[in-house]
């Protein structure tokens, strides 16, 4: 009786813990930080980040042009994927009191010289934009839609200035955005009365500013402000043009606007900065049409495999059962080591470590820690998740080398951990120095390249060779059939069957099912928006790895029908050819959706989706040729061998 009194009280206590935590899960907000209260006349600071261009793909620090710096240039702390993608957070001159507004606030007075002039209209040519943020909300430009009067769109950032032509003038003018209208939007607390930031807007305009009298700083009145207007600059059909020796005022106002927006949502302006509906049409009817393909090919192969199976144990004393079909014929060389084995090995381990990686991080992405708000977290969490997971790396590498009968596990385990890491620090390295000769601020530093350094060496290696030494004490794995010692001939291929032929043929279909959302991914990358619908991700990655393993099996079942045996390699390349029409399609976006002109930028952009083309092949691979190891060992396990 004690004992099931204490039973009740512990299933209560547990039962009402979950729920506790269930009703706290909808108070929980994950993305992004904790928010910040602010009363009336509370600092707020304003930062500025990069300058950005779809145009060159390379960012530039924001006082690497002769803006107004405040008395001492402070960086944030920047989090390792904060560095990579260029970020550089800085301290700006813009001071902001809560709920105070501003209006033609003189920031500085600069004189343009020879050098300066010619960086601005440079920045200008290439349409680089001002990135700021304000308590972790990026500045955006509000547009308003032609088509839809009362459907607004974000961007990010405002343009440096503008470049017009003048009919009779002998060339281009350039203006540069020197007064900037701030939009501070808020959410107030009824009861405390402090406030919740949840919008950072600006429109920029090119005043050519004029004054009376001598230059006194702060205490100068512009005669092109009228603080009593709504909107203060008055003069703005005479921009400010930037020209050598040229006098230039910059200016600000800041407005401060009253939200029903909570600070829980004030993200969602900002991640509906494309056409959902598109997107959602198109990421459905993508899955719809493999959910479709892979559920024919799936029904396929087990009617054909299951009547195959049923005959021959049905007629197993029958000697003409086994001339039927190929596939039973190969059994005594079907598990025979291929050539090259360490070499597949070592690509196997290497995609167990991508999928790893890749399942982990899009969990997070779909529980909120990695949002757009979190800057830099989602690189950040891919690499410490790759580094982690060399664990698993060495574990399969060591485990497939000790089933084909291998010795020498320290070899493939030291090629586990450095080949793919090597072939990619190399390109990147090629990448990162072409940067820094620009003065861009993608430009890796020697620190954090030391602690990627670190990062490889010094955890992800020692973990392959953990991974590695626990899978080779591991029993063998044994193949279901005896391997012949004398290889089988293999006989003439039909021309459908050429090797060459059925890896691109195999290469298509596991393409199909991510490109619609790959268009979404680069222009999230090379278009600077924000990226965010993570859930229909991952089912597009669950798609992915059905359709690369079905046409892998579907292919190999073909292979071994032919009597051809050789299906290690083939099984590992055939979806891995989904790669070769990824970076196909990049290029294609390349040359339709992008405006590179520049060498160098065309350089960055094909060497870092040959990256992740590089990257693409090895995860792809490993998913068909797991697949592939899973069907032959099932196939063959199944049938009566005599």
């Amino acid at each position: 009786m004690a004992f099931r009194r204490s039973l009740a009280v512990r299933t209560f206590s547990i039962s009402a813990l979950l729920l506790i935590l269930v009703h706290g899960s909808f108070c929980f907000y994950l993305p992004g930080v904790a928010p910040e209260d602010f009363r009336k006349d509370d600092t707020l600071k304003v930062k500025v980040n990069k300058l950005i261009s779809t145009r060159t793909q390379l960012p530039y620090t924001y006082y690497s042009l002769p803006y107004c710096p405040p008395k001492k240039i402070v960086d944030s702390a920047e989090n390792l994927g904060e560095v990579l993608r260029g970020d550089r957070i800085e301290n700006s001159p813009f001071e902001f009191k809560m709920r105070a507004p501003k209006m033609c606030k003189v920031v500085c007075k600069i004189t343009l010289d020879a050098k300066s002039a010619k960086e601005f209209k440079a920045k200008i040519d290439d349409e680089y934009r001002v990135n700021m943020i304000l308590d972790n909300l990026p500045l955006v430009v509000p547009v308003q839609r032609r088509e839809l009067e009362s459907a607004t769109v974000y961007q990010l950032g405002f343009h440096v200035g503008l470049k017009v032509h003048i009919p009779g003038s002998k060339g281009d003018k350039y203006f540069i955005h020197n007064h900037l209208a701030f939009t501070v939007k808020f959410h107030r607390d009824l009861q405390t009365d402090s406030a919740r930031i949840v919008g950072f807007e600006v429109r920029p305009f090119s005043v050519k500013h004029e004054y009376d009298g001598k230059w006194e700083d702060d205490n100068t009145r512009l005669t092109t402000c009228d603080p009593h207007a709504k909107h203060t600059v008055m003069n703005s059909n005479s921009p400010q043009e930037v020209e050598e020796n040229k006098e230039i005022i910059f200016t600000y106002d800041v407005e401060f606007q009253e939200s029903d927006v909570k600070w829980a949502s004030r993200w969602d302006a900002y991640l509906l900065m494309s056409d959902d509906q598109i997107h959602w049409f198109s990421i459905v009817n993508s899955l719809m049409i493999v959910l479709f393909l892979s559920g024919m090919v799936a029904m396929i192969m087990l009617r054909t495999l299951y009547r195959d199976i049923s005959k021959y144990n049905e007629l197993e004393t029958q000697e003409e059962a086994q001339e039927e079909t190929g596939w039973k014929l190969v059994h005594g060389d079907v598990f025979r080591p291929p050539n090259n084995s360490n070499l597949l090995c070592v690509y196997v381990g290497t995609g167990v470590q991508f999928f790893g990686m890749t399942l982990v991080t899009m969990m997070f992405a779909i529980l909120g820690f990695l949002s757009p708000s979190n800057r830099g977290g989602l690189m950040t969490a891919m690499l410490l998740l790759w580094v982690f997971m060399g664990l698993f790396a060495g574990y399969s590498s060591s485990r497939l080398y000790k089933m084909f009968k291998g010795t020498e596990w320290k070899k493939t385990a030291f090629r586990t951990a450095v080949m793919f890491p090597a072939i990619v620090s190399s390109i990147f390295f090629v990448l990162n120095a072409i940067i820094w000769g620009q003065k861009s601020s993608g430009a890796v530093p020697f620190g954090t390249m030391f602690a990627l350094v670190f990062l490889w060496f010094g955890i992800s290696v020692p973990l392959v060779f953990v991974g590695s030494y626990v899978g080779f004490k591991k029993p063998a794995i044994e193949d279901p059939v005896k391997t012949n010692k004398i290889p089988r001939q293999i006989p003439e291929q039909a021309w459908y069957m050429n090797p060459v032929f059925s890896i691109l043929i195999g290469g298509i279909l596991p393409f199909g099912a991510v490109f619609i959302e790959l268009f979404f991914i680069l222009t999230s990358i090379w278009l600077n928006q924000f990226y965010y619908i993570f859930g229909f991700l991952f089912l597009v990655f669950v798609i992915l790895i059905i359709t690369c393993a079905e046409i892998t099996v579907v292919l190999c079942y073909f292979q071994l029908c032919s009597e051809d045996y050789l299906w290690w390699w083939r099984s590992y390349l055939t979806s891995g050819s989904s790669a070769l029409y990824l970076f196909l399609y990049a290029t294609f976006y390349f040359f339709t959706k992008l405006e590179i002109t520049k060498l160098v930028s065309g350089i960055l952009y094909f060497g870092y989706m040959l990256i992740a083309s590089y990257a693409f092949f090895v995860l792809t691979g490993t998913i068909g040729f797991y697949a592939c190891f899973w069907f032959t060992r099932l196939i063959y396990s199944s049938v009566k061998i005599d």
